[in-house]
């Protein structure tokens, strides 16, 4: 193994953990830690917001801060070798959006939903779960676009250097209207956990549908 092949095989491995710790607690605070802050006793609430909250989302946001920067590194390496596809540009782009929901959009207002900064703390609840909704929603075509891009068969999966196809460019704007939507509207049905999986799910098989066809 030579030191080039090491050095990426450590990026990869670091991309792994990294990814798995950013989406880990993303999972954690949509699936198990929302339904806890409505049952918990005022005690219960008012502790875990001054420990346990500020304590995940420090793994969480750093955990994306590092998955995003080895991102970088795999991505040009897989530009240099001619690997470019439609998946891999699908998912690098839902990736890059979800980074920057976490570091400009997420921690920004639970600082003040949690106590951390002054503000309106209901409002910025809001549209800091909204966005955590919508990265949520994300993560499932993001994932399996990462693991489709070297291994899927089909029309968009072609390695090489190919040109955008008219797919790219209509999942491109649904990834934008649906990002428009957590910056600036309503939660819908990804407001519960059953919601945000099953649209997670269609949207993967939406995007599926549309790179293989278009």
């Amino acid at each position: 193994m030579t030191l080039e092949n090491l050095i990426m095989m450590l990026v990869r491995w670091g991309h792994l953990l990294f990814g798995i710790t950013w989406i880990g607690m993303l999972y954690y605070f949509n699936f198990v830690q929302g339904g806890y802050f409505k049952a918990a006793s005022p005690e219960g609430l008012k502790d875990a917001k001054a420990k346990l909250a500020p304590s995940a989302l420090w793994w969480f946001r750093w955990g994306a801060m590092f998955t995003f920067l080895t991102g970088l590194i795999l991505f040009g390496r897989i530009h240099a070798n001619g690997q470019l596809n439609g998946y891999i540009v699908v998912a690098s782009v839902l990736a890059t959006v979800m980074f920057l929901n976490v570091w400009l959009v997420i921690w920004p207002n639970q600082k003040i939903a949690l106590g951390i900064v002054p503000g309106d703390a209901p409002a910025a609840g809001a549209k800091a779960l909204l966005a955590s909704r919508t990265n949520a929603l994300f993560s499932g075509p993001m994932a399996f676009g990462m693991l489709a891009g070297p291994h899927f068969i089909g029309s968009a999966a072609a390695y090489g250097y190919p040109s955008p196809t008219m797919g790219w460019w209509l999942v491109l704007l649904i990834v934008a209207a649906l990002e428009a939507n957590a910056l600036f509207g309503k939660q819908g049905p990804i407001t519960t956990v059953k919601g945000v999986i099953g649209s997670s799910m269609v949207l993967t098989a939406v995007v599926i549908g549309i790179l293989e066809t278009l």
